[in-house]
């Protein structure tokens, strides 16, 4: 301390100082003045002691080697806790000769920790530090150990020791950051001195493994092993002997492997062979149409099948040639189709008319698939197609048929309001015309009161069972000779006031060139849907629009009840989603329902001006 304060006097007030110093314990380091900053070593020899054990495990002895050096008491403190399991000896008072007699006769398993020896007992000076520890190293029959790096290099295995030179890289760095303008009151005193540094040499002369040294430590004097001196020319030859070894056996073994594929080639160019004969064999004879086509979307191939059916020669349909026998009405959604799912690789499924050998054309479902070759590669197309002409007129009469039964439900229906208005309405006015004339001229007999009692009695009875017979075929003469506007209008009053229910109906104005049988179909759709949305959707608030263009009309009845599952509805066999339906068909229009559960109901009906029913009948 003394001599920091003496050389801050040497200077002018302000000068920055940067010391390097070290002490016997771990203590603040000393700042006698703002402008001192520095590096400060502490000896830790209890670290070394650790690495000793590590490196050699069965330590029992440890000989503590100094001269008159302050260290011994520090040793001591330090090494108290090992005192339970080590024993320790102190040569710190012995004149050099003593020292070295002792050294030479010391126990197995035995290390030797030297601190610092510049004077011995005996007052004798060494020249420095280096010229004790060589002595005790080379003298000492156990591992000696040190305190400083200088020592390392003079027969001694190191430790954890006081490195000057790292002591001066950090006051250096220190010492730059102060000319770089940092002021050295905010620059720490720095305890970076200490580090573990080893002798290689000495590590292998007693046979100490270097992998038991702390990481981050350094070893001096590190010769390299064969390996790492050749390391690159080892690595060199071997690569090159394997690369030859290798070169060999490939080259011997494509050759064999060569053999083997030309033999496999032939096998499999033969099984190709014939899987294509066998392919050729049963497209032929198969009763459906099947065509192949490239990658390029050309047709490569039609079956035997194909050309009699269209009796054109095969050079006729390759490529694009087997559109022309394709309707011309269909052959733009044929073609669009086809590269659509080529594009995409997808199968496709599609109906279109083909001309048969004798000109007639006939419906064709054509399925086509994408096809693959051995290695996944794309190949192209396979499709086959299946007249379906007998199909598609059964399906045709069919719907002929439920429209003659539609028809002749309406029929039914005119005749019955027919009867109600002719018949039942005039009994009821004959009936109404008697009682009034009674009640003008009652009759005096009681008799006469009975009977005709008993005659209205039974004029009501026989009015109530033909009206009960016929109500639910009503038929609605403000649809046949108002307009469906009307008609609409009307069944939504009637209907909200008799289940007392609002009903909101909103047009616009719709051409008088209505058919019939849109009308008639458009006001049953109608009918349904909102008998059904009374019954069901568990509220009492329902919209109905109707608009019309010069091309189409559209119905559309919708709330905000409960809504349903479609299929529930179509499993429960109800008739009323199929009747729409199928009424909608009949005229060339379209059906679509929109509804969930809890998201309410929305039924949409849309059908053509001039149904294809109307044109035919125009036509003839």
């Amino acid at each position: 301390m003394k001599f920091l304060s003496d050389s801050h006097s040497v200077f002018s007030p302000g000068t920055p100082i940067v010391f390097l110093g070290s002490s016997e314990e771990f203590t603040e380091p000393p700042r006698p003045d703002p402008d001192f900053t520095g590096v400060w070593g502490v000896a830790q020899p209890d670290k070394t002691l650790e690495v000793a054990l590590r490196l050699q495990p069965k330590t029992r002895n440890v000989v503590v080697v100094g001269g008159v050096a302050p260290y011994e008491n520090l040793v001591k403190r330090r090494f108290h806790k090992y005192e339970s399991k080590l024993d320790f000896t102190y040569l710190t008072d012995l004149v050099m000769p003593d020292f070295l007699e002792r050294l030479k006769h010391l126990p197995g398993h035995t290390v030797v920790d030297h601190t610092t020896m510049i004077q011995d007992a005996a007052g004798a000076h060494f020249i420095d530090e280096v010229q004790a520890a060589l002595m005790v190293a080379c003298t000492a029959n156990a591992p000696v150990f040190a305190v400083d790096d200088v020592d390392v290099d003079r027969g001694t295995i190191g430790g954890n020791v006081f490195s000057f030179v790292r002591a001066g890289q950090v006051g250096a760095e220190v010492a730059v950051r102060i000319l770089n303008g940092e002021n050295p009151q905010n620059i720490a005193i720095l305890r970076g001195a200490n580090t573990y540094i080893f002798d290689w040499r000495v590590l292998q002369r007693w046979g100490y493994q270097d992998s038991n040294v702390p990481l981050g430590g350094s070893s001096l004097n590190r010769q390299p092993t064969i390996w790492e001196s050749y390391k690159s020319y080892i690595i060199g030859g071997i690569s090159l002997i394997v690369l030859e070894a290798l070169l060999i056996f490939g080259l011997v073994s494509q050759s064999t492997r060569r053999r083997a594929a030309e033999t496999q080639l032939g096998i499999t160019l033969e099984a190709v062979r014939e899987s294509e004969q066998r392919f050729r064999l049963v497209a032929n004879t198969a009763p459906v149409l099947i065509w192949m086509s490239g990658p390029d979307k050309l047709c490569n191939y039609f079956n035997q099948t194909w050309l009699e059916f269209t009796g054109r020669p095969l050079e006729a349909e390759l490529g694009n040639g087997w559109s022309d026998a394709v309707h011309p009405e269909d052959l733009k959604n044929c073609q669009d189709t086809y590269t659509l799912a080529f594009d995409l690789r997808e199968s496709f499924k599609i109906q279109f008319r083909l001309r048969r050998f004798d000109g007639e054309y006939r419906w064709m479902l054509d399925i086509g698939l994408p096809r693959l070759n051995l290695d996944g590669s794309f190949a192209g197309y396979i499709g086959s197609c299946i007249d379906i002409t007998d199909h598609r007129l059964a399906e045709e009469a069919l719907a002929n048929v439920r429209r003659r039964l539609i028809e002749a439900h309406e029929e039914e229906r005119t005749w019955i309001a027919r009867e109600l208005h002719d018949d039942i309405n005039q009994r009821i006015a004959l009936l109404a015309a008697q009682l009034e004339q009674w009640v003008q001229h009652p009759p005096h007999s009681v008799i006469k009161i009975r009977n005709h009692i008993r005659e209205v009695h039974q004029q009501l009875a026989d009015l109530g069972t033909d009206v009960q017979a016929l109500s639910h075929c009503l038929h609605s003469s403000k649809l046949e000779y108002l307009g469906i506007l009307v008609a609409v209008g009307g069944f939504c009053k009637e209907l909200s006031e008799q289940q007392k229910v609002e009903i909101n109906f909103s047009h616009e104005v719709i051409s008088c060139s209505l058919p019939k049988e849109t009308s008639l179909c458009l006001f049953r759709v109608l009918q349904e849907a909102l008998y059904n949305a009374v019954k069901h959707s568990g509220v009492r608030h329902f919209r109905v629009e109707l608009h019309g263009t010069t091309e189409a009309i559209q119905l559309s009845v919708s709330d905000q009840g409960v809504g349903f599952h479609q299929q529930d509805a179509i499993n429960r066999r109800g008739l009323g989603l199929v009747s729409m339906r199928e009424r909608m068909q009949l005229v060339g229009g379209e059906f679509s329902i929109r509804s969930g559960p809890g998201c309410g109901t929305t039924i949409y009906a849309s059908a053509p001006i001039k149904t294809k029913m109307y044109r035919a009948r125009a036509a003839g």
